[in-house]
């Protein structure tokens, strides 16, 4: 082969190299790609069977929190990170929707059931109390108490206007909860009353201490902004006091009808329902109002 050919030849080789180099880079990039986006639920899935084989696992959802893989096991709920490494045990809490996530979740998984001391079964996990982590991943042990199998009613005619916030669409369809700005299902309700188009007639009673909260809301000049403030942990700024003889009417009512626990949800037509309830539930319960 002459030096000309071999020329000829190198040069039409060249190109065919630089792009086989451009492809290879393609799929790297491609794998970089999947890394950064983090593995798929159902490698998570995989991992997680080896290294919890005991834990009947439900549903893995890495595509709702970045960075975490939502996990439940029947009727509990904790997180691992991508790699599976690490499993957590608490709340996620969306401080731009001012939602608490794992109060919402829980409450998906759990309709029928009225969800409380959150607090004492994460400390109880973390303590490792109980069986152990196999046998009970987190396990989130809540305290559980039945709903009534039918909603009780409850009449409004004796609260006074005074000590109610108002707040949503004022042509929508009236509801009425007894809530405490300290009750952390009382904000995963309020969060998912927003996201409906309803009026909502919000009557603090302070179950968990609340009061005094409860007075900043209700004398503050902006009723519904401090009221979301409240429950989004955010400081209330101390303003002129106002009378606040409705909230203890509120108080009065809730003691006379032994509304012990929040939130205490009411239908325009007095049907009444205790606890925390999905937005699926909500506007199919409300609906059924109307008929």
């Amino acid at each position: 082969m002459s030096a000309i050919d071999r020329l000829r030849r190198s040069a039409f080789a060249r190109p065919w190299k630089l792009l086989t180099g451009v492809a290879a880079l393609g799929v790297a990039s491609v794998a970089l790609a999947a890394q950064v986006a983090g593995p798929s639920s159902v490698e998570v899935t995989n991992l997680l069977k080896t290294r919890l084989p005991k834990t009947p696992l439900t549903q893995v959802n890495c595509e709702k929190v970045r960075g975490l893989c939502e996990v439940t096991a029947g009727s509990n709920l904790f997180y691992v990170d991508a790699g599976a490494r690490y499993l957590i045990i608490g709340r996620v809490y969306d401080m731009e929707t001012r939602q608490d996530l794992t109060a919402a979740r829980l409450l998906e998984i759990n309709p029928d059931m009225l969800v409380g001391g959150a607090a004492k079964a994460n400390a109880a996990a973390a303590e490792g109390e109980g069986q152990g982590m196999e046998a009970a991943p987190a396990q989130a042990r809540v305290e559980k108490t039945a709903l009534p199998a039918r909603p009780t009613r409850l009449a409004l005619e004796g609260l006074p206007k005074d000590g109610a916030i108002v707040w949503g669409n004022p042509a929508g369809q009236t509801v009425t909860v007894f809530t405490d700005f300290r009750c952390g299902y009382c904000r995963a309700l309020t969060n998912v009353l927003r996201s409906m188009d309803v009026r909502v007639v919000e009557r603090p009673i302070s179950v968990l201490g609340s009061r005094d909260i409860a007075d900043r809301v209700y004398c503050a000049k902006n009723r519904e902004e401090a009221l979301h403030a409240a429950y989004a942990g955010e400081p209330l700024k101390s303003g002129p006091s106002c009378d606040t003889s409705g909230l203890d009417a509120n108080e009065a009512f809730a003691h006379k009808h032994g509304l012990s626990g929040t939130p205490v949800i009411v239908r325009s037509d007095g049907a009444m329902l205790e606890g925390y309830r999905p937005r699926e539930f909500l506007q199919s319960w409300l609906k059924d109002g109307r008929s």
